[in-house]
């Protein structure tokens, strides 16, 4: 009798899986809309907030950002594609460990900046000096990565800021302004945290992908293949008319 309970619960158990659909994960618009992933799932509303990671190389295809890694978190499902926003990014722990070295300085900061469509983002920037730093050089170079993260991030969008926060763009920046303090040997942004998202509605500007190498011109048919040289070809001389005797 307990045998046969069993086998009719185990016909009543449905199988899991056959109720889960495929869902694909698409990026925020200043990423172009890309799949970032697929995902299955047996109710659309499961994949609310749930967080998807990638690398900037596979948004972009430039080879020299796989270092990058971003996050995504998902907002809303309509039929079978979800749409996210982008909520942070950090290095890579081996690309960190390759900037520094014994006798250097790490000097890490962490700021929390403001941008023009309402966004707050934590920003944690790190500078390795050329040789060992004192306090007091490293408080003034603090000093202004802040100073100068609050102005860049005042001036633009979100969108804006993240697309040069993750390109090397800011970065550069700072090191530009920070090196007339002391001798500094790299300035990385090594993560970031959107507390915020934006509250007003702006134009975004898309990342846009590495352009493919042109292709090389296709070689023309040589003197060897039986083409014409017409730079390199003579033409017959005329021979000189014949002089007729006078009468």
């Amino acid at each position: 009798m307990a045998k046969a309970r069993a086998r009719t619960a185990a016909r009543k158990v449905k199988d899991k899986w056959k109720t889960k659909q495929w869902f694909q994960l698409l990026a925020p618009p200043m990423f172009n809309k890309v799949v970032i992933a697929e995902t299955l799932a047996d109710d659309p509303n499961k994949l609310l907030n749930r967080i998807s990671s990638t690398t900037l190389q596979d948004l972009t295809g430039d080879f020299k950002l796989m270092h990058v890694k971003l996050d995504f978190q998902v907002k809303e499902v309509v039929g079978t594609q979800g749409t996210s926003v982008f909520v942070g990014h950090t290095l890579t722990s081996d690309y960190v460990r390759r900037l520094i070295r014994r006798n250097h300085s790490k000097i890490s900061c962490v700021f929390d900046v403001a941008t023009k469509d309402g966004a707050v983002i934590r920003v944690k920037p790190f500078a390795v000096t050329d040789r060992r730093s004192q306090g007091s050089q490293q408080t003034s170079i603090r000093n202004i990565i802040g100073k100068t993260l609050a102005e860049e991030a005042a001036q633009k969008t979100m969108s804006a800021f993240v697309l040069e926060l993750l390109d090397g763009k800011l970065a550069a920046k700072l090191y530009r302004v920070c090196k007339p303090i002391y001798p500094l040997r790299k300035i990385e942004i090594n993560k970031s945290e959107v507390y915020q998202q934006p509250t007003i509605q702006m134009d975004e500007p898309v990342a846009t992908p590495a352009a493919p190498a042109a292709a090389p011109p296709p070689a023309g048919p040589g003197p060897e293949d039986g083409a014409p040289d017409t730079e390199s070809e003579e033409l017959p001389e005329e021979e000189p008319a014949a002089a007729t005797p006078e009468a």
